[in-house]
Formats: C-alpha cells, structure tokens, sequence
C-alpha cells in the first residue's frame, strides 16, 4: 500500500518544522538579531519563511483550492520583517512559524489527490523544474524540498558565521 500524496507532504512539513526547531533551540534573543555583513539574521529567515503578514504559504494554498488556477506572486528575498515581527521576539516568531506550517501540513494531511492535482499560476516558478503551473501537491513539495531545505541551510551558515552551534 502506497502513502497518500498529502500525508506524505504533511510528514515532510512536519519534519522541517522539527529541524528549524532544533537549529534554533536556546538561541538568545541578541545572537537571533544579529546578521553578518550583508546577510539575514536568525529572527528575519523565520519571518521569511512565514511569508508575509496576514498572508502566508497557507492563504496561498487555499487560493488554489477555492479558485481556479490563482495567481500566486512569490516575493522571493524579501525577509517580511516590518510590522509587528520588527518587535517580535525570537520565540514568538518561531511560534509564529509552527504554527503556519502546522496549519498546512494539516490542510495537505486531509486533501483528497484531486484537491492536490489543483494548480495555480506562479510566473516565477516557470523557468524551475516545478514550471509556471505547478500543481499544489508539486508546490508544496516545492517550497518544502527546496526552499525549506535552503533556509535550513542558511540558518545553519548564519549560525556558524555568528559563531553559535
């Protein structure tokens, strides 16, 4: 018997919430808000990855469930640190980002392969393997293979540059 396709994506989601856990456990709240030289610093990767205010990964992903073929326009390299996570601390942010990604895993979790096969217009995938209509199954599996992947990594080079871990 095979995995259902959200279930899968779900277990995935839930083990990169884990590991950014696990990079950013007993971090103090002054090493979280430095940044070497031209780089994002711990707080602002974890406000990137929960996307903008009052519209995240998750607003996306219900566009394309109740409309058809939505536009999703990607903001990439923009950290989304204004607002209220200016004065955010680092603990709230990462509250903040468990449970926007817990959220999707649980809206993937429960999605039948016709929900998952639904697709959305986003122009700046077209030149990626993913392409300009990805599927939702494909985005997310997208945003968490790559994009998760590479703020893990990321978070891992600040790390190192600011001399914790």
């Amino acid at each position: 018997m095979t995995i259902h396709e959200g279930a899968r994506l779900a277990n995935s989601i839930r083990q990169k919430i884990e590991e950014m856990n696990r990079l950013c456990t007993g971090l103090s709240e002054e090493t979280a808000s430095r940044a070497p030289e031209g780089r994002w610093s711990p707080k602002q990767i974890i406000s990137h990855l929960c996307g903008p205010e009052g519209g995240g990964l998750l607003h996306a992903l219900r566009l394309i469930l109740e409309q058809d073929t939505p536009l999703i326009d990607l903001k990439p390299e923009d950290p989304f640190f204004t607002g209220k996570r200016t004065s955010m601390t680092m603990s709230e942010l990462l509250a903040e980002f468990r449970k926007e990604y817990v959220q999707i895993a649980d809206l993937v979790a429960g999605l039948s392969e016709v929900q998952l096969q639904r697709k959305a217009h986003v122009p700046m995938l077209k030149e990626s393997e993913l392409g300009e209509y990805p599927t939702l199954a494909s985005f997310v599996g997208g945003l968490m293979d790559y994009h998760m992947d590479f703020h893990i990594k990321h978070m891992q080079e600040i790390m190192k540059a600011l001399g914790v871990k």
